[in-house]
């Protein structure tokens, strides 16, 4: 673990660092004081260059970089934080981005279900079109940037209400020929990860990888219960629990939907953000993506009303007696 910078240490002659706001393995994330800007404060997240590897592959790593900073630097969406700077100190890399004040919405879950209750639905499925505004903007990018790890205490809320995508850790631009370059090594947290995630860089990730971890944590707000790890899926296809079960006011369009978005195989969920999006509020698929629309669901639809349910059993009925004729 890399030694954090201490409080009122100095960036650039510019960022003043206030505190540590997140950990990981190849640095922090810090809260700091920008002195051009009096009253502005910043996000610095801080990436540290594996000593053990030869220096012609930090290189390369800090080149990856550097790419992978400037094309975060060109996005701007009211639900991403704006990235104002890179830089390199030493061995370490810096990405300055908005601080962000507000809740993480897995603290806001938390406060939820110690009160024995479940986050309001319809707040849940308005965060949600947010979250897939910011997600439809990234995928639309030429190439489409991946952001590879959604998860709820990655989705911050404003107190004016604005959803905001933080933690661009491990996001991943696609580039021709299955090319990619990312800021840092990872595969995502493993509750919120699909299996194609699971071999980092290697994985054929993308937008569907993305869809999957929205799927995954729309799941987990909505029910209290962390779903099951796709891992634990591919051996016990039953570990994963209907949400239906575990919040009985999930409405049906929407518990499909997160389904839909959670099928181990790529080709078994959405397209796009868009579908998943027109799904979870209780529009059919387009057409396009009707083939991978759980099979069990779209029978359902065919058989909703209780005219087609009875003209379903009338024919059952007629054919039962046809065969029993032809034995006769």
């Amino acid at each position: 673990m890399p030694v954090p910078l201490q409080p009122g240490e100095v960036l650039k002659d510019r960022y003043i660092i206030d505190q540590i706001i997140g950990r990981g393995g190849m640095g922090s994330i810090y809260l700091a004081d920008d002195n051009r800007l009096t009253g502005r404060q910043c996000a610095i997240k801080e990436v540290q260059q594996d000593e053990s590897v030869p220096a012609e592959l930090r290189e390369q790593g800090r080149e990856q970089f550097y790419r992978e900073a400037s094309v975060l630097a060109r996005l701007d969406h009211p639900n991403l934080p704006k990235v104002s700077d890179f830089f390199s100190e030493s061995d370490r890399d810096y990405l300055v981005m908005d601080y962000i004040p507000g809740e993480d919405l897995k603290t806001l879950m938390d406060q939820s279900r110690r009160r024995g209750d479940f986050l309001p639905i319809n707040d849940v499925l308005a965060w949600a079109k947010q979250i897939a505004d910011a997600l439809e903007y990234l995928h639309g990018q030429e190439p489409p940037v991946i952001h590879r790890d959604i998860k709820p205490s990655n989705v911050k809320l404003t107190p004016q209400g604005l959803i905001k995508l933080v933690d661009f850790g491990l996001v991943k631009q696609m580039v021709p020929e299955e090319l990619t370059i990312t800021v840092i090594q990872g595969r995502g947290t493993a509750l919120y990860t699909p299996l194609e995630q699971y071999g980092g860089d290697e994985g054929h990730t993308d937008v569907r990888s993305d869809i999957y971890a929205f799927g995954a944590t729309l799941y987990h707000l909505i029910t209290n219960s962390a779903p099951a790890e796709a891992k634990q899926r591919f051996l016990r296809p039953d570990s994963l629990r209907d949400p239906r079960i575990l919040n009985p006011k999930i409405p049906d369009t929407t518990a499909r939907a997160i389904l839909w978005a959670m099928n181990l195989h790529p080709d078994g969920r959405p397209k796009s953000v868009a579908s998943f999006k027109a799904a979870l509020y209780g529009q059919m698929p387009k057409q396009s993506d009707t083939l991978a629309f759980p099979f069990t669901e779209r029978i359902k639809d065919l058989f909703s009303a209780p005219t087609d349910r009875l003209l379903a059993g009338t024919a059952a009925l007629l054919i039962l007696v046809a065969v029993l004729a032809s034995l006769a």
